[in-house]
């Protein structure tokens, strides 16, 4: 029986009811509901509206459903329509007629919100936990590199030699946005609804802001119509994960094109990578591609929930129904993904004298060598039109650009001396540039990033 059954002269379509159910997702959310639901039956109890006694019942009856679905023998019954209904039908049979009074002041409305937030707030706090870790494999790959350098590419053109650490500290600092990004949601998360009821409140007298900080959450609600009809939280861990996605999926690529024969500049794990059921030959790097494909999935699920959201009236609306498989999706998916580009990462090896031989071509330092006439007074305009000419008549000719500066009078033998391989990377000095003292501080910079974050989640979780 539905929880509304006594409003309606027949019951429910079967297709209806086919149409309508949630059960078989919103079951994911049935630990935060049961905690959700001990806090608003301690809140009755602290409000008068409940005995200890009843209290003492409905948490015991709680508990024991809480243990019954953890162990996977808890037995649902055909007019569960939710895990919401499931529950609270368990705790009527195990409590008897005091389980009746569960569902005193509270509304699905509120309830489903704030078990949605309890959910939200625990996984993205997970996710968080896997960047870190991720972002601790970078900075450690990034130690081990060295002063070993690459190709830095614009419009995937060599452009400058970076050193590799550079590289891959790049990734770092991105998703170091990514964690701060996501401890901004969940702050703004963390604020309970329970007390709202269906939309207005209660007559009854609640206490919201005890079952706030009983939830561990930073506040209670200020509008009851927007705290049952609030799904922002839902939208911002989507965008999250979305763009963490997307700072993912850069990663595959790179690492996608780094590791064919054209780049070679890393070699995959065995353990890591798959093969052809055709080609004997083929080793793939299909957890890099992944890592790329699913950031479409997750941009699909931020727009879907978007599109949902954009036309509903004030408060609640079943449309808010569809807020839940996109972000159970993304945060399962992102973090699988996560897992799997930090193993990916920390078993590479990196062909550290093909990156190196790459990045030692002549072209590579002509903005260098324009630097080094500025140093000598030229304007820099000038300079760059000076060795864009050389550049273009090294290529043109098929002369080395040695000879070409050797024989050019604004040129001399200091000048000749960035063209010796690594000579001009380490004359970089610039903050955050991609020098060797430069980097040195950097990698202290991270180290620091990373420990400080690691520490504001320690402190965050509730």
């Amino acid at each position: 029986m539905t929880l509304w059954a006594n409003r309606m002269s027949s019951p429910p379509a079967e297709d209806m009811m086919a149409f309508t159910v949630s059960l078989p997702f919103d079951k994911r959310l049935a630990p935060s509901d049961i905690e959700a639901s001990i806090a608003h039956v301690h809140g009755l109890g602290r409000g008068g509206i409940l005995d200890k006694d009843e209290v003492d019942q409905l948490v015991e009856a709680l508990h024991r459903t809480g243990d019954e679905l953890a162990a996977g023998v808890f037995e649902f019954a055909p007019g569960d329509e939710d895990i919401h209904t499931a529950i609270e039908r368990r705790v009527r049979e195990l409590a008897g007629e005091v389980g009746a009074k569960l569902h005193t002041g509270r509304s699905r409305n509120d309830q489903v919100a704030t078990a949605l937030r309890l959910f939200t707030r625990e996984h993205l706090a997970l996710v968080a936990g896997l960047l870190i870790e991720l972002q601790k494999t970078i900075h450690r790959r990034a130690g081990e590199a060295g002063q070993s350098y690459l190709p830095g590419y614009t419009h995937l053109q060599r452009a400058q030699p970076v050193l590799l650490a550079h590289q891959l500290l790049a990734h770092g600092w991105a998703l170091s946005r990514d964690v701060d990004r996501i401890f901004s949601t969940l702050d703004r998360l963390n604020v309970s609804p329970l007390g709202a009821g269906a939309l207005g409140g209660s007559s009854l007298p609640l206490v919201p802001d005890d079952v706030a900080a009983e939830l561990a959450m930073g506040a209670r609600f200020e509008n009851s119509l927007d705290a049952v009809s609030d799904r922002d939280f839902v939208a911002e861990a989507l965008f999250d994960v979305a763009l963490l996605g997307v700072h993912l999926s850069r990663m595959g690529e790179e690492i996608v094109l780094y590791s064919t024969e054209e780049f070679g500049f890393v070699r995959l794990d065995d353990a890591w990578s798959t093969g052809s059921s055709m080609l004997p030959q083929k080793k793939n790097p299909d957890v890099a591609e992944l890592a790329r494909g699913k950031a479409g999935r997750f941009i699909g699920n931020l727009v879907g929930l978007l599109t949902t959201l954009k036309g509903l009236p004030l408060a609640y609306n079943r449309d808010l129904q569809e807020d839940k498989e996109p972000l159970f999706d993304s945060l399962d998916q992102v973090a699988l993904a996560l897992v799997a580009v930090e193993g990916l990462l920390a078993s590479s090896v990196f062909d550290t004298d093909r990156m190196q031989q790459a990045a030692d071509a002549p072209g590579l330092v002509a903005v260098d060598l324009a630097e080094w006439l500025v140093a000598q007074g030229v304007p820099f305009r000038e300079a760059h039109g000076i060795v864009g000419g050389i550049v273009r008549e090294s290529v043109e000719r098929h002369v080395p650009m040695t000879e070409l500066l050797e024989a050019h009078p604004a040129f001399g033998e200091e000048a000749l001396s960035l063209l010796e391989p690594g000579s001009a990377l380490r004359r970089r000095r610039t903050a955050g540039g991609a020098g060797p003292e430069a980097v040195a501080v950097q990698l202290g910079r991270f180290a620091t990033r990373i420990a400080e974050d690691a520490e504001r989640l320690a402190a965050w979780r509730p």
